[in-house]
């Protein structure tokens, strides 16, 4: 009898359990500013030192052809938070400063339902620290409880910085990248025994603007003092260059750009230690990826698509790591060469997250759940993504690349397949009507199906932000 009653409690104890709901998966979404996803090792760069993001895609999914749908950082991450891209949202470029802070301060998502409202909802608590950027940086927003930024979204040195922290403006006399972690860890230890969406917004390692022309200071610098670092090509500077122009083959500027990347692989490596510390990381996704993509000298070209006139939209300005990391449910070492954007990030996590049907419906967003392919599984998936940057935009399939320029072009047409480095220009070229014309019709009808009158440059409709081409 003490056997069989052992054997029912054990019986018990087994269907409680079994009947229990899991507990819900946490979510820590690391987001870079302007980092090409060619300055990981784990995409082949064999230069700059990743080994923490690198072991992340050792031991997750690495997409392949990950996309940004525009160039510059406010558009991309209010695309990444709400699935919708410039045209629907309304923020098309950097966003002003007064927006930021000040009497005209205002959220520029307000409207929208997004991540971080969602996941509170769900009964999460959401933290953010670093990069804000979508405007009313004072007070915390979207559902986040937790928030330290900074009060502007130019970065002008990582060092002896303004930042927000209590809804009160003060200097770190430290490395900011470095405090970004710290509140990161700080905010998981916190929170380690409730369901947490940690926003881990770095504004590292930004290759751009006059922080190029200081040398490097951080624990990377001796390293990187000597090296060529070949992974950045020297190329005679392309015509349509028009800003950033003293960093082009500036050995100086390069190491720089190494170092702060691996002083951003860093604070990845104090990330998953503390997940691994609290038991953590099989029960918490982990995202790694950038606004926009960059280019560090490829084609003659630095920066991103708001650096060249005609605006861009070279491929390495729109390639982003994308990497997703939860051992027992991604598979290690895995990678997908499917060709998706950052408009899919929010159907795809909520997927993931088991809160596909918390998708926001109004307006339509064009991201498509990916989540699948993140679980080993084969989906139909159409091979293309669409881009955006106010009078510009551009449709990437499987072999071809068409861009397009209001109100007389240049355009271009690229065989993605033949010339993936974007060399040799075909629009106009005999033979390439028919393609042409497919892929126009195809950016017209995305367009037509997601544009919101009010922000469709395209169409003559208003930005929220200040137009980096004029009107």
């Amino acid at each position: 009898m003490p056997r069989l009653l052992l054997a029912l409690l054990w019986i018990m104890f087994a269907l409680i359990v079994r009947a229990a709901p899991a507990k819900p998966v946490n979510l820590v979404f690391i987001l870079t500013d302007n980092q090409g996803a060619w300055t990981l090792g784990c995409y082949g760069n064999k230069d700059i030192r990743t080994p923490n993001v690198d072991r992340l895609a050792a031991n997750g999914l690495r997409f392949t052809r990950a996309l940004s749908s525009n160039p510059v950082c406010s558009p991309t991450r209010a695309t990444f938070l709400t699935g919708l891209i410039p045209s629907q949202h309304g923020v098309h470029s950097f966003l002003d400063p007064k927006f930021m802070m000040g009497p005209q301060a205002y959220n520029t998502i307000a409207e929208f339902r997004s991540l971080g409202e969602i996941l509170r909802d769900a009964g999460y608590t959401c933290g953010l620290s670093g990069k804000w950027h979508l405007g009313a940086n004072l007070t915390p927003s979207e559902g986040f409880s937790f928030w330290v930024t900074k009060p502007d979204g130019h970065t002008k040195e990582f060092y002896h910085q303004d930042v927000i922290e209590h809804g009160v403006v003060r200097q770190e006399a430290g490395y900011t990248t470095d405090l970004w972690t710290r509140r990161g860890v700080a905010f998981i230890e916190e929170n380690k025994a409730r369901p947490f969406f940690l926003f881990l917004a770095y504004n590292g390692p930004y290759a751009l603007g006059g922080l190029l022309g200081n040398k490097a200071k951080n624990r990377h610098a001796a390293y990187y003092a000597d090296k060529e670092l070949p992974s950045f090509p020297r190329e005679p500077m392309h015509p349509w260059q028009r800003q950033l122009k003293a960093y082009h083959n500036n050995a100086e500027s390069i190491r720089r750009v190494a170092a702060e990347v691996s002083g951003v692989d860093d604070g990845v490596g104090e990330i998953m230690a503390t997940l691994e510390r609290h038991g953590l990381t099989e029960n918490t996704l982990v995202v790694y990826t950038s606004d926009q993509g960059w280019m560090g000298g490829q084609n003659g070209r630095w920066g991103m698509g708001d650096h060249s006139r005609p605006v861009g939209a070279h491929e390495l300005m729109m390639q982003i790591p994308f990497v997703f990391h939860q051992p027992g449910r991604i598979p290690a070492g895995a990678t997908s060469d499917a060709l998706v954007s950052n408009y899919d990030f929010l159907p795809s996590v909520l997927g993931h997250l088991g809160l596909a049907d918390k998708m926001p419906v109004k307006p339509k967003s064009p991201g498509r759940d990916f989540s699948p392919i993140l679980h080993g599984k084969e989906i139909p998936w159409d091979q293309a993504v669409f881009y955006e940057f106010e009078t510009c935009r551009a449709i990437r399939t499987e072999r071809w690349k068409l861009v397009l320029r209001q109100p007389a072009g240049p355009h271009e047409l690229y065989d993605m397949a033949a010339d993936p480095q974007e060399r040799t220009n075909r629009f106009g070229e005999p033979g390439t009507a028919a393609t042409t014309a497919g892929l126009h019709s195809r950016l017209e009808a995305f367009f037509r199906e997601y544009s919101t009158p009010e922000y469709d440059i395209w169409a003559g409709g208003r930005s929220k932000a200040s137009r980096a081409t004029g009107k």
